[in-house]
């Protein structure tokens, strides 16, 4: 199958599902184009990105910021391709009904990207917005295919939040498959409108030969170290997880609390650490490479992921982490968010405490830093339920099989 997929950022390195999803695809014989809006950091880039030559089959709008640069290369690209429709030039510079995407030229270079390109057979929008521009590319002709939309969190909600519920209507009508991350997804897209029978949830998943399980125990020293990993952003919750160590660090003097991630409330979390005065115990680590991000959940006693629901609705999906956590026998604490209690059961697999409740957050800390003789019945259980739902190689299969339905219908 010849297969387009379309991406805000590539590449980027907090989305290695989307990466593993592209090279899995390409590994099993498929043809795959990557259309990005904007070009990620190539200083940080997956071993991946170089090995399969990705950025040689990723195509960017590259629009010049100067207008009238911006015109006479726009020109220049009408002029290199003469066989083109001339409707679609036309259509895209609309400016009555396009607006300022069309007077600004952006819808312009979006377009160009897929000019002189054979039909695909699918059209991968890997975020919900993504999936209006996929389908705004497809009205004006320039890009031909069945159109799948990946809805994985934020880029529903808050879109729903800030546009109104009517946002995502014409995507709905049509689009031609939806792929929410979970359950929780599915029953707010079709309570918005969207036919139950173009959704299928489908989870984001594992290499799982990449995660080797491992029992935990006690150390000898009884200190506990605890991790978050995740972007420095409301809807983390990382707020609450540090006030819970505030409550926790008189009892459990040698508690360690380790947060890796990069983001725009890192001022605001240093500052809220001098606060509670907890510079011994709370460690802001800044991003790191993904090897790196291993080695220390796997040196690791729990995970804590105290997801909330942001001002502006912002949620997660299930968050990656949290399944990479438990692939590898690390004892859980997340929160009833989203699709999260979709992942854990809770007091089976892990334990999940309301949002926003640091006192409920410190007591389950404290229960697993005080009873690590039930860490390895919950780490299996864990483990158990990412083999089960979140194999990535299955969920591959399964893709494969969606995109084929979808060719035959």
């Amino acid at each position: 199958m010849r297969i387009a997929v379309l991406v805000d950022q590539f590449p980027a390195v907090s989305e290695t599902f989307i990466l593993q999803q592209i090279v899995d695809l390409i590994d099993r014989g498929h043809e795959v184009d990557i259309y990005s809006n904007k070009i990620g950091n190539l200083s940080q880039v997956h071993s991946w990105v170089e090995k399969y030559r990705l950025l040689n089959r990723t195509f960017y709008p590259q629009m010049p910021d100067n207008r009238f640069l911006r015109v006479m290369k726009a020109l220049g690209i009408i002029i290199a391709n003469p066989l083109t429709n001339p409707a679609i030039w036309v259509r895209s510079i609309d400016y009555l009904k396009y607006k300022q995407q069309a007077s600004s030229l952006k819808l312009f270079y979006g377009t160009s990207r897929f000019v002189g390109k054979k039909p695909y057979d699918i059209i991968h929008c890997q975020l919900g917005f993504l999936g209006l521009q996929g389908l705004l590319y497809r009205q004006i002709g320039v890009l031909k295919g069945k159109l799948v939309t990946s809805f994985r969190g934020n880029d529903f909600i808050v879109y729903i939040n800030k546009f109104g519920k009517d946002y995502f209507n014409e995507l709905w009508e049509q689009g031609d498959f939806f792929l929410p991350v979970c359950e929780s997804m599915k029953r707010q897209m079709i309570e918005l409108g969207c036919d139950e029978k173009k959704i299928t949830v489908y989870r984001t998943g594992l290499d799982l030969k990449n995660f080797a399980f491992t029992q935990r125990q006690i150390r000898a020293d009884q200190r506990v170290k605890l991790v978050t990993i995740a972007r420095l952003a409301e809807s983390k919750g990382i707020e609450y997880g540090i006030r819970a160590i505030e409550k926790l660090v008189k009892n459990y003097p040698h508690i360690e609390y380790l947060i890796v991630g990069d983001g725009p409330l890192m001022g605001e979390l240093q500052q809220l650490i001098r606060e509670l005065d907890l510079q011994n115990a709370v460690k802001l680590l800044g991003w790191k490479k993904r090897n790196e991000v291993i080695e220390i959940l796997s040196g690791a006693d729990i995970l804590v992921a105290p997801s909330v629901t942001a001002k502006n609705g912002a949620q997660e999906g299930i968050p990656n982490v949290l399944k990479e956590a438990m692939a590898i026998g690390l004892p859980v604490v997340s929160t009833h968010h989203s699709g999260i209690p979709e992942l854990i059961e809770n007091g089976v697999s892990g334990f999940l405490v309301p949002e926003r409740d640091a006192d409920t957050l410190a007591e389950k800390i404290g229960y697993l830093a005080d009873h690590p003789e039930i860490w390895l019945q919950m780490s299996r259980a864990g483990r158990a339920c990412v083999e089960k739902s979140y194999d990535l190689n299955k969920l591959n299969d399964r893709l494969v099989e969606i995109y084929q339905n979808l060719g035959e219908a």
